[in-house]
């Protein structure tokens, strides 16, 4: 049965696609040796050193951004190096198993996923590393699981305290484009990234910012690598091609993103993301219901991860809403399986959009028995209206 009107994609990525995106791959592949190409790729990669704020070289994979953290990996460590990470979530979870499969030996801080990284735990492990076998720290920005945001510059400034050489690596698939990011002013040698979310593309790009750390710490990485291999990338991106088939209709897209993220104004672009979580936050709490992060300095601004109350099934009440009203929104993984939905609120999103969403939330609550306070969606247009 055909549906009227727009799907609404409220997952926390892939978020949607803008027309002006889609017009941009929608177009004739060119020659990926030739000089149009060229001119592309470099506009491209200068673009990408201004989104993550970094005057260092920025690598682009045709991958999602699992694809950027085995790079990271791979391109900076040898096999049985120790790497510190810390347990915020699911993809935290993911990356720890990543290091585990690829032959490295990472120490995992637990913690209850509610969290983000606590700077305290870092120095506290990184002090007891007397013979310095941590080569790397490894944390994620914005949990995309939970919706909890970690400190990075109280991270960096945790590692100086103790003076230890580790490599700090950062992934910002969820935050980057969407909430603030430095990585040469927060002192990070390897960022991650994936275009499926605040660059608002499809899936299948993959982005990793590199530090002068770490690559000396490439010349010296044992670890087999091949189609990941920083140096073939570098060589060939200083001359603005490729050492493979790029996905240069993915690149289109790129571009396009990137002008409309300047066109706007990166800080405004900050701005928005915070003001749009801000409503939700106020409308999680008019329900009465809490969200999976606990602490308010760590609140994401790309989501929100709405915890149930015992006794409802939080993948039954999505499935409702989006049976009901067209609206997808984010499952609950790992331990949150069945007991929180998640609200995606970044890219290319504005004010009614948001509404519609809440709308479609509180409804389908409603209809499906979940006791409410109050109205949510009363609540996120007090907020909006008070914001402008």
């Amino acid at each position: 049965m055909r549906r009227a009107g727009r799907h609404f994609l409220q997952i926390p990525g892939p978020t949607n696609v803008p027309d002006r995106i889609l017009r941009a791959i929608d177009q004739p592949t060119i020659d990926h040796r030739g000089p149009a190409f060229r001119e592309l790729a470099l506009r491209v990669l200068a673009g990408l050193q201004r989104i993550f704020r970094t005057r260092h070289p920025v690598i682009v994979f045709p991958a999602s951004g699992t694809g950027a953290w085995e790079a990271a990996l791979v391109n900076t460590l040898s096999p049985g190096d120790r790497v510190l990470m810390y347990e915020t979530g699911h993809f935290a979870t993911l990356w720890y198993e990543m290091a585990k499969r690829l032959g490295l030996d990472p120490l995992f801080l637990e913690s209850d996923w509610r969290s983000g990284v606590d700077p305290e735990r870092i120095e506290q492990a990184l002090r007891q590393d007397r013979q310095a076998r941590i080569r790397a720290v490894c944390v994620v920005h914005n949990e995309t699981s939970t919706g909890v945001t970690s400190r990075i510059p109280e991270v960096r400034q945790a590692i100086d305290r103790v003076g230890h050489p580790a490599l700090f690596m950062v992934d910002t698939i969820s935050s980057l484009a969407s909430m603030p990011y430095e990585h040469d002013g927060w002192g990070v040698d390897v960022t991650v990234g994936g275009s499926q979310k605040g660059l608002m593309l499809p899936p299948g790009l993959s982005f990793t910012a590199v530090s002068p750390r770490a690559l000396e710490a490439h010349r010296q990485a044992r670890c087999a690598r091949s189609y990941f291999d920083w140096s073939a990338m570098l060589e060939a991106n200083a001359r603005g091609f490729f050492p493979y088939t790029p996905a240069t209709n993915l690149l289109f897209g790129l571009d396009a993103a990137i002008r409309m993220l300047e066109e706007e104004g990166l800080e405004r672009v900050f701005a928005r993301h915070a003001r749009h979580a801000a409503a939700t936050r106020a409308a999680v709490a008019a329900w009465g219901l809490e969200t999976v992060c606990r602490h308010p300095a760590e609140h994401s601004a790309s989501l929100t991860a709405v915890l149930l109350p015992e006794g409802f099934d939080a993948d039954a009440l999505r499935a409702h809403i989006l049976e009901r009203f067209d609206v997808s929104l984010g499952n609950g993984l790992g331990r949150l399986a069945g007991r929180a939905f998640r609200i995606g609120h970044l890219g290319d999103f504005n004010d009614p959009m948001l509404m519609g969403t809440l709308c479609a939330v509180e409804m389908g609550m409603r209809e499906f028995g979940v006791p409410l306070a109050a109205s949510g969606v009363v609540a996120a247009m007090e907020r909006l209206s008070a914001s402008r």
